[in-house]
C-alpha cells in the first residue's frame, strides 16, 4: 500500500488559495479516479477537486471553512500502487500574501516582544482572517493570543468567529493595531460591517451571500480606484435586427446554435478596440500596462441574482460563428454553475447587455483593473428622422443606447466618446446581406 497526498490545485493564474466549502467524502470512505472529494472557494468561481487516484482517504488535513494555499496538501489517500509514500510532484508555494505578509509580520511581532510575550508571533494569518479582524477592531496582540485549530495551530476562520461570540469587554493590550498588517499592495476598500442585533420597523435581515460580498467589495473597491466618467451614444441597429430576422432560423440549422445581438455586440467592440487601443489597456500605479490581447468579458446574471463575468480570449480573432458559439457556451455554463477559473479571469475589456432585462441605459462599474466597461441597452422602435438624398424624411426604426463607463485617470473624455461613437458606427454599417 502506498500514501497520496491530494494537492490543492492551482485554479487561475491570479488564484494563491481557497476556502474548503465542504469534504464530499470522510476519513476511511473510498474514493474512484477523478471522483470529487470536496468543494472549494476562490474569489473568483466555486469548484470540485477531483482525485487523481482511486484509494481510500487515510486523513483529511484541514476542516472546512479553512483557507488553504495552492500546492499545499489538503487529504492523505491510501492507494494500491507502489510501496512509498507519493504526491503529484510540485514546487513549494508561496503566496503572494505571504511574501508580503512575512516582513510585516517579523515587525510586528518585533514590537508586541519588546512589551508583551507572545507564544503564536511567527505564524501565518489568512488575508481572510486579518481581513475580519481589521473589521472587528481585533488588534494583533488579541490575534496572537487565540488558539487555533488548524494546522499548525493556524487560526482560521472559524476560530475568529467563534472568538468573536464569545468576546468579552476586555481587549488585550494595545500595541500594534491589525490594520497596520498590509498583505495587499494596496488599500482594500472595505464594506461597511453592521453590529446591531436589532432594527426598528418591519424588516427582514438578509445576510449577503459569499458572492454577494465580493461583488460589493469589488465595487466599492472600483469606485475608491476609478474615476468614473460615462459617455454615450444612441445607435441605428435597424440593419442588425433586420439580418438577424432573416438569418436566425438557416443559422441554428447550419450551426445547432442560436444567433443572439450579443455576439454582434461583441464583435463590434473588439474592432473599436483595435482601433483604440489605449481602452484596452489597466493601470500599475502610474503605468499604463498596454493589452495585446482582446479578451472581451460578458457580465451575466446567475438564477441567484448574482452576477459573473466570462471572458471571451482572443475575441478579435473568431468569426461571427464562432463568437455566437463561445456566448452561448459560456452563458449556459454560468448558469449552471460550470465555469472554470481560467474562463472568468483575464479579460481586458467588459461589456453588460442592461438591455436584456429592458433598461434603455445604464452606468456600469468598471471591473478592475480594466479601465472601460459598456453597457447596451434595449433595442426600441421609434420615429426617427432619417437623411436621404432626395431630402430629410421621418422613420420606424430599431434604435439603442451604449452607454461607454471609462476610468478619467487613463482616457480623456475625447478618447471615451469617439471609441464609443466608432462601436456605434460599426453597428449602424452593419451589412444588412452579411453571409453566415
Amino acid at each position: 500500500m502506498a500514501q497520496f497526498e491530494l494537492i490543492m490545485p492551482k485554479m487561475g493564474e491570479s488564484i494563491t488559495e481557497a476556502t474548503i466549502l465542504k469534504w464530499l467524502k470522510k476519513e476511511g470512505e473510498s474514493v474512484k479516479l477523478d471522483e470529487a472529494v470536496l468543494e472549494i472557494a476562490t474569489d473568483k468561481v466555486d469548484s470540485e477537486v477531483p482525485s487523481p487516484v482511486a484509494g481510500v482517504i487515510q486523513k483529511l488535513l484541514y476542516n472546512e471553512g479553512d483557507v488553504i494555499a495552492v500546492g499545499k496538501a489538503v487529504a492523505i489517500l491510501e492507494t494500491s500502487v507502489g510501496s512509498s509514500t507519493t504526491s503529484i510532484p510540485k514546487p513549494p508555494v508561496v503566496t503572494k500574501a505571504e511574501t508580503v505578509a512575512a516582513p510585516l509580520k517579523a515587525e510586528v511581532k518585533t514590537a508586541v516582544a519588546a512589551t508583551h510575550s507572545v507564544a503564536n508571533a511567527d505564524r501565518f494569518y489568512s488575508p481572510l482572517v486579518l481581513n475580519i479582524a481589521r473589521q472587528e477592531g481585533i488588534l494583533m496582540a488579541e490575534l496572537e493570543s487565540l488558539t487555533g485549530t488548524g494546522a499548525d495551530g493556524r487560526v482560521t476562520k472559524k476560530d475568529i468567529l467563534a472568538h468573536l461570540q464569545n468576546r468579552g469587554s476586555e481587549q488585550a493590550p494595545v500595541h500594534e493595531p491589525v490594520q497596520e498588517v498590509r498583505v495587499v499592495e494596496q488599500p482594500k476598500a472595505e464594506i461597511p460591517v453592521v453590529t446591531a442585533k436589532s432594527y426598528s420597523g418591519n424588516v427582514e435581515v438578509i445576510e449577503m451571500d459569499r458572492m454577494r460580498r465580493l461583488i460589493a467589495d469589488s465595487m466599492v473597491k472600483s469606485k475608491h480606484t476609478s474615476a468614473h466618467v460615462t459617455s454615450f451614444v444612441e445607435a441605428d441597429v435597424t440593419n442588425i435586427v433586420l439580418w438577424r430576422n432573416k438569418i436566425k432560423k438557416k443559422f441554428h440549422d447550419l450551426y445547432k446554435e442560436n444567433i443572439t445581438f450579443t455576439p454582434i455586440f461583441i464583435e463590434a467592440v473588439s474592432r473599436a478596440l483595435r482601433d483604440f487601443p489605449l481602452v484596452n489597456s489597466s493601470v500599475d500605479g502610474t503605468n499604463i500596462i498596454l493589452k495585446k490581447d482582446i479578451n472581451v468579458g460578458m457580465a451575466a446574471a446567475l438564477p441567484s441574482g448574482n452576477l459573473i463575468v466570462p471572458v471571451i480570449k482572443n475575441a478579435d480573432m473568431l468569426n461571427l460563428v464562432g463568437l455566437a458559439k463561445k456566448v452561448n457556451d459560456l452563458a449556459g455554463r454560468a448558469r449552471e454553475g460550470k465555469l472554470k477559473p481560467d474562463e472568468i479571469e483575464g479579460g481586458t475589456y467588459t461589456v453588460s447587455n442592461v438591455g436584456t432585462f429592458g433598461n434603455v441605459m445604464g452606468t456600469p462599474i468598471i471591473l478592475q483593473p480594466q479601465v472601460a466597461i459598456l453597457a447596451m441597452g434595449v433595442i426600441k422602435k421609434k420615429p426617427v428622422v432619417i437623411e436621404t438624398p432626395e431630402g430629410d424624411t421621418i422613420g420606424i426604426r430599431h434604435m439603442m443606447f451604449l452607454s461607454h463607463s471609462y476610468d478619467h485617470r487613463v482616457i480623456d473624455g475625447a478618447l471615451g466618446g469617439s471609441f464609443v461613437r466608432k462601436v456605434a458606427d460599426y453597428l449602424e454599417h452593419f451589412d444588412v446581406n452579411r453571409d453566415i
